[in-house]
């Protein structure tokens, strides 16, 4: 079986107000992703066979000595569902005391499942409506993946709002996205399941590819993009 001792860690970010809302957390970075987001501003972070940059052992040393000034621990990727040892550093997180935070984007709800007891909150992604899934995660527009993926996303929002997982959903925007002419169709999807809180985000230009593989290029800003993306918070943040 798979400990925190076996997992591939990408970076850590020793205090965070932002990964966790309201809450003063340690964020860990786990490498590997499954999926390929046009907007990826970890682009480094996608390639499985990426070494580790520090062991557990570096993280959970920090830990101990930040025991009583951290809310929690927020796991973030990539994807950090797919490593397996994910199950351990969390228990081990929660022997510490820490409250344990994930960011996901429902990739592996099979692999999810068995975390859900150890879990407090997730940052769950909504990349764009259902229909639109293989537009926003495959440079390949036309990917199964985008299939696939939609399919996988929302067993995995539901299997959590079953649990009764504190979750706040976000979707991330960039001129021009296919996510937003379907954020109406999306609020109405999260109220329909009874998601409590959702909240835009506005894509990186910095560390994200200006230059898709098939040659396209991807444009973070355009006039007046900013007064139309806050416009957009205040019509659709909920929660």
């Amino acid at each position: 079986m798979a400990t925190a001792d076996d997992l591939t860690i990408a970076g850590l970010v020793r205090l965070s107000t932002v990964d966790w809302p309201g809450h003063m957390a340690a964020t860990v970075f786990l490498q590997g992703c499954p999926w390929n987001c046009l907007y990826c501003h970890n682009p480094d972070l996608i390639d499985c066979r990426t070494p580790g940059i520090m062991e557990w052992a570096e993280v959970e040393k920090f830990l101990q000595r930040r025991r009583g000034l951290l809310d929690g621990v927020v796991f973030t990727g990539g994807e950090p569902t797919r490593q397996r040892g994910l199950a351990d550093a969390m228990a081990r997180v929660r022997n510490m005391g820490f409250q344990v935070g994930l960011h996901t984007m429902g990739a592996y709800p099979t692999l999810l499942r068995p975390l859900i007891p150890l879990i407090d909150w997730v940052g769950f992604d909504i990349k764009a409506a259902p229909a639109h899934y293989g537009d926003i995660i495959a440079t390949n527009p036309h990917a199964s993946i985008g299939t696939v993926g939609s399919r996988h996303a929302m067993e995995a929002l539901d299997m959590l709002l079953d649990a009764g997982i504190d979750i706040q959903a976000r979707t991330t925007l960039y001129p021009d996205s296919v996510a937003v002419t379907d954020l109406p169709i999306i609020v109405d999807m999260l109220h329909s399941k009874g998601v409590g809180s959702y909240r835009l985000q506005q894509a990186r230009a910095e560390g994200a590819r200006q230059v898709l593989p098939d040659g396209r290029t991807l444009s973070y800003d355009r006039p007046g993009w900013d007064t139309e993306f806050a416009a957009l918070k205040t019509r659709y943040d909920f929660g």
